[in-house]
């Protein structure tokens, strides 16, 4: 598009949604705001691309739960035509020809436990409350700016005070279990509630996707909350398709911007932050063009903005080492498929609605560890766990009738294999591995294959531009949160330079497509510039 001004209030970088959403709070608030986007299409990893004909693919992301419901209204994305469709179930087959079915009813889905253990079934319901406690304590602080816990003013002071009243409102007992909750593996959390391996199995997974730790590992209990903090349609923990496959999202982001009278161009790679006398002043492209701003806005991850995008000399010498030092670990891959029909999966009855949300072959922690081994000794994983889905089943807008789109997200995959850069034999080879696992509980899978997209960390970073292909922006452990996130002293989305910020998933409180960061940051740089910021409405709670 031909922009009538190279000056704007405000410039993002990166039309992902946490930059969509950012740009959406500054535009309504009065500013003038442009975003640029390195790629020719939208949405960062929140995309839906046709990539073989007449099928959309959610390459990227591909299920929504975390999105924030105070930002959908704010943003009237409804209106701009976003729907999330509530998932039905889930399913985890096994080595010996037998599954585990999961559903939303939750009195079917404690049947189903029943069938594999009634113990565990009865110890579900004691495991649900304590995780809705653990989420109780944090929701409320998803939406709120992290304080500084070194610094004296008024705002920090009181957001500290709240952190330690809702620390008081627990028990001494709840504090002990807090605490511990947050630093230990998701396998030792599991094994207090059930002894069921398939079981456990099924509820680990939320500990590990993205996250370049193993089951066994601490500090993975609270990756599992960090999953269960979401909801689809006041359903607390639920997940969802998005009608349309995710790029649904930014498309009504993208919607909502442009009606607000955003501006937002493509093929625009930005190559430096101009900054002089330690203050942001605009942007300059590969191609050479420049466009100016005293605001700045990256939504890429902290290591891409501060060691690629601003040159280390304009930043102090300590920030630049703890940069370098946050952790973004690759530790996943993502295989696409287009089938000519659906898979047949003879452990289980056709029609089943469990087969409509997630499918799992990984039926025991250990061989989540195992695998976890082999991303550890820079290999992919032998024998992979995979999050694979079917949305066509749920969302019949993106094939057509009779064909399906198949996600398979995959755990581990490392983002150099054997320490060196991945070879297209190399990714040949793990997407083989993959589609092997699948047509072991599918016979004739292969044949149903008509289209396949294999994404290792290499594709995630080149094309979407994170960093290892982690798709956090930076690991989600204890000392990567809240104030700790990214870096001590700079957890509230502004940086040692003056103007220029980051609104991405590196920052509080974290990833997913939660929304949150960009919201967050937009509240900040409004209150930087003393402009009305209430029309972001506050956080509320849903527990």
């Amino acid at each position: 598009m031909t922009l009538l001004s190279k000056s704007f209030d405000a410039i993002i970088i990166g039309a992902g949604h946490n930059g969509l959403v950012n740009a959406c709070y500054l535009q309504r608030a009065g500013l003038n705001v442009l975003v640029i986007e390195k790629n020719d299409w939208i949405g960062g990893a929140a995309v839906s691309r046709e990539l073989t004909p007449n099928i959309l693919y959610s390459n990227c992301s591909y299920v929504c739960s975390l999105f924030r419901p105070e930002i959908m209204r704010d943003l009237e994305l409804p209106k701009h035509g976003l729907q999330i469709i509530g998932i039905d179930g889930g399913v985890v087959f096994t080595k010996d020809g037998g599954y585990l079915a999961s559903y939303r009813n939750h009195n079917a889905k404690r049947r189903e436990m029943a069938r594999h253990s009634v113990r565990d079934s009865e110890a579900y319901e004691l495991y649900s409350r304590d995780v809705t406690k653990q989420c109780r304590f944090i929701q409320p602080l998803l939406m709120r700016t992290a304080p500084d816990p070194t610094s004296f003013k008024i705002r920090d002071i009181s957001e500290l005070f709240y952190l330690i009243k809702q620390f008081n409102n627990l028990s001494a007992n709840q504090m002990a279990e807090t605490v511990r909750f947050w630093t230990m593996s998701i396998s030792d959390f599991l094994n207090e509630y059930f002894e069921n391996n398939v079981i456990k199995a099924s509820l680990a997974l939320s500990g590990i996707i993205g996250t370049a730790l193993g089951p066994m590992s601490p500090g993975t209990a609270y990756v599992l909350l960090h999953h269960y903090m979401g909801e689809v349609d006041g359903s607390i923990g639920a997940w969802g398709y998005a009608r349309g496959g995710m790029g649904a999202i930014t498309k009504a982001l993208t919607s909502s911007f442009k009606a607000s009278g955003g501006q937002i161009i493509t093929q625009s790679e930005v190559s430096k932050v101009i900054v002089k006398n330690n203050s942001a002043r605009g942007v300059v492209l590969e191609n050479g063009d420049e466009y100016n701003s005293k605001t700045v806005i990256s939504n890429a991850d902290v290591k891409r903005t501060f060691l690629k995008i601003v040159e280390e000399k304009e930043l102090p010498g300590n920030f630049v080492k703890k940069v370098k030092n946050f952790k973004i670990r690759g530790s996943s891959g993502k295989v696409n498929i287009g089938l000519d029909s659906l898979p047949n999966f003879p452990a289980i009855k056709n029609g089943d609605p469990c087969i409509k949300g997630d499918i799992h072959f990984t039926d025991s922690i250990e061989r989540m560890e195992l695998a976890y081994d082999d991303w550890k000794d820079g290999k992919w994983s032998s024998d992979p766990f995979l999050d694979m889905m079917i949305p066509t089943l749920t969302d019949p807008t993106m094939a057509p009738p009779g064909k399906h789109f198949m996600s398979c997200f995959v755990q581990y995959c490392p983002p150099k294999v054997g320490g060196e850069g991945w070879t297209k034999q190399d990714r040949d080879k793990f997407g083989e591995t993959v589609i092997n696992q699948i047509a072991d509980y599918s016979p004739g899978f292969k044949e149903k294959i008509i289209h396949m997209e294999i994404r290792t960390p290499k594709e995630l970073e080149d094309e979407v531009g994170l960093t290892e292909g982690n798709i956090f922006q930076g690991e989600l452990t204890f000392d990567q949160l809240l104030f700790n996130r990214p870096i001590p002293g700079y957890a509230q989305y502004r940086s040692p330079i003056n103007g220029l910020y980051i609104c991405g998933s590196s920052t509080h409180p974290g990833g997913g497509v939660m929304g949150a960061p960009g919201r967050n940051a937009a509240i900040e740089i409004l209150k930087d510039m003393n402009k009305n910021h209430s029309h972001a409405s506050s956080a509320y709670d849903v527990i």
